[in-house]
């Protein structure tokens, strides 16, 4: 009766078992881990709604049980999903309602000469900058010890060459992160602090 009143609450079969138990538990803390650290960058560039609401749908019960599921600590439960069936749900949920993922702006885009085709649209300053505060906090969340300032730049640079992003946004992601390489957090969130700075005096430009 409790596995049959469990699947009628949405969630998966054996949800009350203490293993499952403890994957909830334990993808709840290093997901509201991952948005405090990025609420506290956004704060540190004055985006300060986007810090606030920055991945509320991960407790979403498409993307939290799934989540839960294919839990693993140490990468993105998504990586596991995929694995398993080919496509993670939970990811195509999140990146529809979430703007600072690249892969949010990819649309049918039409070229000079009218050939439509799928690309990736200029994403906005804001959005680039909120997904500059995700990359530091995702590699700090699932590389711990291991990070450095480097870690953002190096992972981005490896699927640089294959993904669907707009060339501008491709750029200045990349900027930023090699900032934070080479010059470390503070010089980074300076140089992205002066970019939003410069859009909010300039908004033409």
């Amino acid at each position: 009766m409790r596995a049959r009143a469990a699947n009628r609450s949405g969630r998966p079969a054996g949800i009350r078992r203490g293993g499952v138990r403890m994957r909830a538990i334990e993808h709840f803390k290093t997901i509201t881990h991952h948005r405090h650290l990025v609420r506290q960058y956004c704060f540190r560039l004055g985006l300060y709604y986007q810090g606030l609401t920055h991945d509320l749908s991960k407790y979403s019960p498409s993307e939290f049980w799934r989540g839960v599921k294919y839990y693993q600590g140490y990468r993105s439960p998504n990586d596991a999903e995929r694995r398993e069936n080919g496509v993670s749900l939970a990811w195509l949920h999140h990146k529809g309602r979430n703007r600072h993922h690249f892969e949010y702006w990819i649309d049918y885009c039409i070229a000079d000469d009218g050939k439509v085709y799928m690309g990736g649209c200029k994403m906005p300053l804001k959005y680039v900058a909120e997904m500059f505060c995700d990359r530091i906090a995702a590699c700090k969340v699932y590389q711990g010890d291991k990070y450095t300032d480097a870690s953002a730049y190096d992972y981005y640079e490896k699927s640089r060459g294959h993904i669907l992003i707009h060339p501008e946004t491709g750029e200045l992601i990349g900027k930023m992160l090699l900032v934070l390489k080479e010059q470390g957090e503070d010089a980074a969130f300076d140089y992205v602090r002066a970019l939003l700075r410069e859009e909010k005096q300039c908004p033409t430009k």
